[in-house]
């Protein structure tokens, strides 16, 4: 008998609420996570060790281990702290530095990961993928899929403003990347996966279309689960093709080429996915994302985030670089300097003021 569905790797809970944090014992004492409850937590010296006072109680098998940074050293180190400690699983609690190191360093020693984060910056969160800074600059690695998270909505509320709007420029940036999946479909006969496509899309149009903001519970609730949707799509998919396209190709190029100003993924990302859907044709679309960006208190013009439009210009010209094999809208109109400044007046003129 033919195989008439597929398994789909994604967490064994995701329990998102106000409040989640303090049932993450009883989370974690589901024998499909610890059967012993012998626990390795990471934690930051930030927000991740002021909620350690909070969570100890609750995980008396736990041993702790403060992480310094996001790096690859990092990670590696985490990895030979936790390794020979005979540990059921790893807990990353904190930012997304963290969470990734985490699920770096889980991975290195072959535990599953139990994602705990503490803002909502990207969708990183649930992804097969960790971003960490090596030498070379920063790199991805794929992981395997955290098996659980926990999102509480009252910690992510006390989070910095900041970190959680920009999640909202991953989110959204969904939209622009599927929008340029289809069109290497088109061109190039790049095969898409209906199921991930599906997940991303949805999810970016949910945060798009969303009246509340980061004070309101229920558009926290959306949100959180637009980018556990996502990291669950790049796992369907195999790749990070769901989540990233030309928006997150300009975003890499401002991580390469001013690796000491670049803004947040996700402010760099939305910037990105609302010039990108200008390029494509999707006037309105764009107007409309840039819209939602700047109610939420995102940029859409990178004097917003501290570029001058001649740098802009120059990580667009350079973004193809950043992901070669990759084709977007961008591989796709293969624009010079002088064709980019022209189209960004027509961008600037077109989302108003």
């Amino acid at each position: 008998m033919p195989v008439l569905t597929r398994l789909i790797p994604s967490p064994v809970v995701v329990d998102i609420r106000a409040g989640a944090l303090d049932d993450l014992g009883c989370v974690l004492a589901d024998e499909r996570i610890s059967h012993s409850g012998k626990l390795a937590v990471a934690v930051s010296g930030g927000s991740g060790a002021v909620l350690r006072e909070r969570v100890a109680p609750s995980l008396p098998g736990a041993d702790w281990f403060e992480v310094g940074g996001g790096t690859l050293d990092d990670a590696i180190k985490l990895a030979g702290a936790m390794k020979g400690g005979h540990y059921d699983a790893v807990v990353g609690l904190g930012g997304g530095k963290i969470i990734d190191c985490a699920k770096f360093a889980a991975a290195r020693i072959g535990l599953p990961l139990v994602a705990v984060p503490t803002n909502l910056a990207h969708d990183g969160l649930c992804s097969p993928v960790a971003t960490l800074d090596n030498d070379a600059g920063r790199g991805s690695y794929g992981v395997p899929n955290p098996i659980a998270v926990v999102i509480d909505l009252d910690v992510i509320r006390a989070a910095p403003a900041r970190f959680v709007r920009a999640g909202i420029g991953d989110a959204v940036s969904n939209v622009s990347a599927i929008a340029d999946w289809e069109l290497a479909n088109r061109v190039k006969g790049e095969r898409i996966d209906g199921l991930a496509a599906a997940m991303a899309r949805q999810a970016g149009e949910a945060v798009l279309r969303h009246p509340g903001g980061i004070g309101d519970n229920e558009f926290l609730q959306v949100l959180a689960e637009a980018l556990v949707l996502s990291g669950i799509a790049m796992s369907v998919s195999g790749d990070s093709r769901p989540s990233s396209g030309a928006c997150h190709e300009i975003n890499h190029a401002f991580d390469l080429l001013f690796p000491e100003r670049a803004a947040a993924h996700g402010e760099q990302c939305g910037l990105g996915a609302a010039f990108a859907m200008y390029l494509r044709g999707a006037h309105e679309e764009s107007a409309h994302m840039a819209g939602v960006l700047r109610r939420h208190g995102l940029p859409v013009l990178p004097e917003e985030i501290g570029f001058t439009p001649e740098e802009f210009f120059q990580a667009v010209e350079y973004a193809p670089q950043t992901r070669p094999g990759r084709y977007t809208i961008l591989e796709h109109l293969d624009l010079k300097t002088d064709q980019i400044k022209d189209l960004y007046a027509d961008y600037v003129k077109a989302i108003g003021s």
